[in-house]
Protein backbone atom coordinates (compact mmCIF):
# COMPACT_ATOMS: atom_id res chain seq x y z
CA UNK A 1 0.00 0.00 0.00
CA UNK A 2 2.95 2.61 0.96
CA UNK A 3 4.60 1.58 -2.18
CA UNK A 4 1.47 2.29 -4.57
CA UNK A 5 0.86 5.90 -2.28
CA UNK A 6 5.18 6.66 -3.30
CA UNK A 7 4.97 5.91 -7.03
CA UNK A 8 3.25 9.69 -7.45
CA UNK A 9 5.24 11.60 -5.73
CA UNK A 10 7.68 10.08 -7.30
CA UNK A 11 6.42 10.72 -10.35
CA UNK A 12 5.67 14.58 -9.27
CA UNK A 13 9.13 15.14 -7.95
CA UNK A 14 11.09 14.03 -11.39
CA UNK A 15 8.63 15.72 -13.90
CA UNK A 16 9.05 19.34 -11.19
CA UNK A 17 12.71 18.51 -11.72
CA UNK A 18 12.51 17.87 -15.39
CA UNK A 19 10.66 20.96 -16.18
CA UNK A 20 13.56 23.83 -14.70
CA UNK A 21 16.12 21.42 -16.51
CA UNK A 22 13.90 21.28 -20.23
CA UNK A 23 13.47 25.12 -19.38
CA UNK A 24 17.06 25.40 -19.21
CA UNK A 25 18.22 23.30 -21.85
CA UNK A 26 15.86 25.61 -24.34
CA UNK A 27 17.53 29.21 -22.85
CA UNK A 28 21.06 27.87 -23.60
CA UNK A 29 20.00 25.95 -26.95
CA UNK A 30 18.35 30.08 -27.65
CA UNK A 31 21.65 31.04 -27.07
CA UNK A 32 24.03 28.54 -28.20
CA UNK A 33 22.56 27.76 -31.73
CA UNK A 34 22.88 31.74 -32.73
CA UNK A 35 26.41 32.11 -31.75
CA UNK A 36 27.29 29.33 -33.55
CA UNK A 37 25.80 30.63 -36.84
CA UNK A 38 27.53 33.86 -36.11
CA UNK A 39 30.73 32.37 -35.94
CA UNK A 40 30.03 30.53 -38.97
CA UNK A 41 29.44 33.49 -40.67
CA UNK A 42 32.43 35.21 -39.29
CA UNK A 43 34.27 32.18 -40.68
CA UNK A 44 32.98 32.07 -43.95
CA UNK A 45 33.56 36.02 -43.94
CA UNK A 46 37.16 35.73 -43.22
CA UNK A 47 37.64 33.08 -45.75
CA UNK A 48 35.65 34.67 -48.61
CA UNK A 49 38.30 37.88 -47.72
CA UNK A 50 41.48 35.79 -47.79
CA UNK A 51 41.16 32.95 -49.62
CA UNK A 52 38.32 34.10 -52.74
CA UNK A 53 39.41 38.00 -53.22
CA UNK A 54 42.79 38.27 -54.07
CA UNK A 55 45.35 40.31 -53.12
CA UNK A 56 44.35 43.94 -54.80
CA UNK A 57 40.50 43.44 -54.27
CA UNK A 58 40.68 42.74 -50.63
CA UNK A 59 40.45 46.10 -49.85
CA UNK A 60 36.30 45.43 -51.11
CA UNK A 61 35.68 43.10 -47.93
CA UNK A 62 37.81 43.86 -44.98
CA UNK A 63 38.57 41.15 -42.07
CA UNK A 64 35.92 41.49 -39.05
CA UNK A 65 38.53 42.83 -36.79
CA UNK A 66 39.37 45.71 -39.12
CA UNK A 67 35.61 46.75 -39.25
CA UNK A 68 35.36 45.87 -35.76
CA UNK A 69 38.49 48.40 -35.13
CA UNK A 70 36.90 51.08 -37.28
CA UNK A 71 33.15 51.07 -35.67
CA UNK A 72 34.06 50.23 -32.02
CA UNK A 73 38.03 51.46 -31.44
CA UNK A 74 39.11 54.16 -33.82
CA UNK A 75 37.41 57.70 -32.05
CA UNK A 76 36.96 59.48 -34.99
CA UNK A 77 34.78 56.76 -36.87
CA UNK A 78 32.96 55.52 -33.63
CA UNK A 79 31.75 59.05 -33.00
CA UNK A 80 30.98 60.41 -36.83
CA UNK A 81 28.46 56.23 -36.69
CA UNK A 82 27.14 57.57 -33.24
CA UNK A 83 26.23 60.66 -34.15
CA UNK A 84 24.33 59.62 -37.34
CA UNK A 85 23.10 56.71 -35.68
CA UNK A 86 21.10 59.16 -33.22
CA UNK A 87 19.52 61.30 -36.38
CA UNK A 88 18.43 58.50 -37.93
CA UNK A 89 16.76 56.82 -34.46
CA UNK A 90 15.50 60.42 -33.89
CA UNK A 91 13.59 60.18 -37.67
CA UNK A 92 12.49 56.58 -37.40
CA UNK A 93 11.12 56.72 -34.12
CA UNK A 94 9.36 60.35 -34.39
CA UNK A 95 8.00 58.47 -37.97
CA UNK A 96 7.03 55.55 -36.06
CA UNK A 97 5.35 57.23 -33.49
CA UNK A 98 3.19 59.65 -35.88
CA UNK A 99 2.53 56.39 -38.20
CA UNK A 100 0.90 54.68 -34.92
CA UNK A 101 -1.50 57.39 -34.22
CA UNK A 102 -2.78 57.75 -37.60
CA UNK A 103 -2.70 54.05 -38.39
CA UNK A 104 -4.87 53.29 -35.18
CA UNK A 105 -7.10 55.99 -35.67
CA UNK A 106 -7.75 55.33 -39.84
CA UNK A 107 -8.08 51.03 -38.04
CA UNK A 108 -10.41 52.69 -35.79
CA UNK A 109 -12.42 54.47 -38.02
CA UNK A 110 -12.77 51.45 -40.84
CA UNK A 111 -13.60 49.21 -37.76
CA UNK A 112 -16.48 51.10 -36.97
CA UNK A 113 -18.38 51.41 -40.65
CA UNK A 114 -18.31 48.99 -43.23
CA UNK A 115 -18.35 51.54 -45.99
CA UNK A 116 -15.52 53.41 -44.55
CA UNK A 117 -13.16 50.45 -45.08
CA UNK A 118 -14.25 49.91 -48.47
CA UNK A 119 -13.18 53.48 -49.29
CA UNK A 120 -10.09 53.38 -47.55
CA UNK A 121 -8.50 50.55 -47.33
CA UNK A 122 -8.01 50.34 -51.06
CA UNK A 123 -5.56 53.51 -50.70
CA UNK A 124 -3.64 51.82 -48.36
CA UNK A 125 -2.99 48.78 -50.50
CA UNK A 126 -1.69 51.86 -53.10
CA UNK A 127 0.24 53.29 -50.13
CA UNK A 128 1.91 49.87 -49.15
CA UNK A 129 2.93 49.34 -53.22
CA UNK A 130 4.63 52.61 -53.69
CA UNK A 131 7.97 52.17 -55.34
CA UNK A 132 9.89 53.70 -52.20
CA UNK A 133 12.71 54.63 -54.31
CA UNK A 134 10.89 56.71 -56.50
CA UNK A 135 8.86 58.49 -53.98
CA UNK A 136 11.77 59.86 -51.74
CA UNK A 137 13.33 61.99 -54.09
CA UNK A 138 9.60 63.76 -54.88
CA UNK A 139 8.95 63.88 -51.05
CA UNK A 140 12.30 65.96 -50.89
CA UNK A 141 11.72 68.20 -54.11
CA UNK A 142 8.06 69.05 -52.77
CA UNK A 143 8.55 69.05 -49.14
CA UNK A 144 12.28 69.87 -48.98
CA UNK A 145 15.29 68.06 -47.63
CA UNK A 146 14.44 68.84 -43.81
CA UNK A 147 13.32 66.27 -41.05
CA UNK A 148 10.07 66.83 -41.67
CA UNK A 149 10.28 65.50 -44.96
CA UNK A 150 12.65 62.39 -43.66
CA UNK A 151 9.27 61.93 -40.95
CA UNK A 152 6.93 61.62 -43.85
CA UNK A 153 9.20 58.78 -45.82
CA UNK A 154 9.08 56.68 -42.57
CA UNK A 155 5.30 57.15 -42.40
CA UNK A 156 4.40 56.05 -45.78
CA UNK A 157 6.78 53.21 -45.31
CA UNK A 158 5.49 51.73 -41.53
CA UNK A 159 1.72 52.85 -41.71
CA UNK A 160 0.47 49.66 -43.17
CA UNK A 161 0.74 47.03 -41.64
CA UNK A 162 -0.05 49.15 -38.61
CA UNK A 163 -3.68 49.53 -40.11
CA UNK A 164 -4.34 46.05 -41.13
CA UNK A 165 -2.85 44.44 -38.37
CA UNK A 166 -4.98 46.94 -36.02
CA UNK A 167 -8.19 46.84 -37.89
CA UNK A 168 -7.75 42.62 -37.84
CA UNK A 169 -7.32 42.48 -33.91
CA UNK A 170 -10.78 45.11 -34.27
CA UNK A 171 -13.13 42.91 -35.87
CA UNK A 172 -11.58 39.55 -34.28
CA UNK A 173 -13.64 40.10 -31.31
CA UNK A 174 -15.18 37.07 -29.88
CA UNK A 175 -18.55 37.81 -30.99
CA UNK A 176 -20.31 36.14 -27.62
CA UNK A 177 -18.57 39.50 -26.02
CA UNK A 178 -20.52 41.69 -28.47
CA UNK A 179 -23.98 39.31 -27.58
CA UNK A 180 -23.66 40.27 -24.07
CA UNK A 181 -22.67 43.73 -24.79
CA UNK A 182 -25.98 43.99 -26.57
CA UNK A 183 -27.47 42.19 -23.80
CA UNK A 184 -26.36 45.18 -21.34
CA UNK A 185 -27.44 47.71 -24.05
CA UNK A 186 -23.57 48.84 -24.21
CA UNK A 187 -22.60 51.79 -26.39
CA UNK A 188 -20.27 51.60 -29.59
CA UNK A 189 -17.89 53.55 -27.49
CA UNK A 190 -18.16 50.94 -24.33
CA UNK A 191 -17.32 47.99 -26.97
CA UNK A 192 -15.04 49.56 -28.53
CA UNK A 193 -12.76 50.46 -25.06
CA UNK A 194 -13.43 46.88 -22.89
CA UNK A 195 -14.21 44.61 -26.10
CA UNK A 196 -12.81 45.33 -29.58
CA UNK A 197 -9.28 47.41 -28.39
CA UNK A 198 -8.31 44.96 -26.24
CA UNK A 199 -8.38 42.61 -28.32
CA UNK A 200 -6.83 44.24 -30.55
CA UNK A 201 -3.65 44.64 -28.49
CA UNK A 202 -1.50 41.84 -29.58
CA UNK A 203 -2.35 42.31 -33.59
CA UNK A 204 -1.20 46.05 -33.11
CA UNK A 205 1.50 45.36 -31.62
CA UNK A 206 2.92 42.61 -34.05
CA UNK A 207 1.48 45.48 -36.99
CA UNK A 208 3.97 48.08 -34.85
CA UNK A 209 6.79 46.02 -34.27
CA UNK A 210 7.05 45.13 -38.64
CA UNK A 211 6.23 49.02 -38.55
CA UNK A 212 9.40 49.89 -36.45
CA UNK A 213 12.09 47.77 -38.97
CA UNK A 214 10.03 49.26 -42.31
CA UNK A 215 10.35 53.14 -40.34
CA UNK A 216 14.59 52.62 -39.68
CA UNK A 217 14.76 51.59 -43.60
CA UNK A 218 12.73 54.37 -44.58
CA UNK A 219 14.98 57.00 -42.39
CA UNK A 220 18.02 55.36 -44.40
CA UNK A 221 16.51 55.53 -47.36
CA UNK A 222 15.03 58.77 -47.30
CA UNK A 223 18.99 60.02 -45.82
CA UNK A 224 20.94 58.18 -48.50
CA UNK A 225 18.59 59.73 -51.29
CA UNK A 226 18.19 63.55 -49.72
CA UNK A 227 22.04 64.04 -49.20
CA UNK A 228 21.40 67.65 -47.58
CA UNK A 229 19.09 68.59 -44.76
CA UNK A 230 19.70 66.42 -41.35
CA UNK A 231 22.33 64.01 -42.04
CA UNK A 232 21.76 60.22 -40.69
CA UNK A 233 23.59 56.98 -40.93
CA UNK A 234 22.37 56.96 -44.44
CA UNK A 235 24.73 60.06 -45.53
CA UNK A 236 27.71 58.55 -43.80
CA UNK A 237 26.77 55.53 -45.67
CA UNK A 238 27.02 57.27 -48.93
CA UNK A 239 30.62 59.27 -47.95
CA UNK A 240 32.29 55.78 -47.08
CA UNK A 241 31.18 54.51 -50.48
CA UNK A 242 32.80 57.28 -52.03
CA UNK A 243 35.30 57.67 -50.47
CA UNK A 244 35.94 53.81 -50.49
CA UNK A 245 36.35 53.38 -46.69
CA UNK A 246 34.84 49.87 -46.76
CA UNK A 247 35.86 49.67 -42.80
CA UNK A 248 33.73 52.42 -42.00
CA UNK A 249 31.38 51.11 -44.84
CA UNK A 250 30.66 48.03 -43.13
CA UNK A 251 30.72 49.41 -39.48
CA UNK A 252 28.09 51.85 -40.59
CA UNK A 253 25.90 48.80 -42.12
CA UNK A 254 26.21 46.59 -39.05
CA UNK A 255 25.28 49.60 -36.68
CA UNK A 256 22.29 50.48 -38.84
CA UNK A 257 21.32 46.71 -38.81
CA UNK A 258 21.63 47.18 -34.92
CA UNK A 259 18.95 50.10 -34.85
CA UNK A 260 16.64 47.38 -36.95
CA UNK A 261 17.23 44.96 -34.43
CA UNK A 262 16.94 46.89 -30.89
CA UNK A 263 13.75 48.87 -32.15
CA UNK A 264 12.31 45.10 -32.77
CA UNK A 265 13.18 43.88 -30.16
CA UNK A 266 12.17 47.27 -27.79
CA UNK A 267 8.78 46.94 -29.24
CA UNK A 268 8.01 43.26 -28.90
CA UNK A 269 9.47 43.01 -25.24
CA UNK A 270 6.86 46.57 -24.69
CA UNK A 271 4.24 44.23 -26.64
CA UNK A 272 4.74 41.11 -24.22
CA UNK A 273 4.44 43.90 -21.06
CA UNK A 274 1.27 45.02 -22.10
CA UNK A 275 -0.10 42.58 -23.49
CA UNK A 276 0.80 39.38 -21.83
CA UNK A 277 -2.30 38.57 -21.27
CA UNK A 278 -3.64 38.06 -24.48
CA UNK A 279 0.15 36.64 -26.08
CA UNK A 280 1.49 34.71 -23.50
CA UNK A 281 5.18 34.34 -22.71
CA UNK A 282 7.63 33.20 -25.17
CA UNK A 283 6.70 35.13 -28.17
Amino acid sequence: MSTTTEEPRVLAASTTTATPRRAAAHRARRIVLPALVLLAGLALWVAVTYLVLDERRRFLLPPPWAVAHTGLVDPVSRSAIVAALTQTATVALTGLGVAVLVGVTIAVLMSQARWLEESIYPYAVIVQTLPIVAIVPLVGLWLGFNFSSRVIVCVVMSLFPIITNTLFGLKSADPGLHDLATLHNASRWTRLRTIAFPNALPAMFTGIRIAGGLSVIGAIVSDFFFRQGYPGIGRLLDIYRANLNYEGLIAAIFASSSLGIVVFWFIGWLGQRVTGAWTGPGR
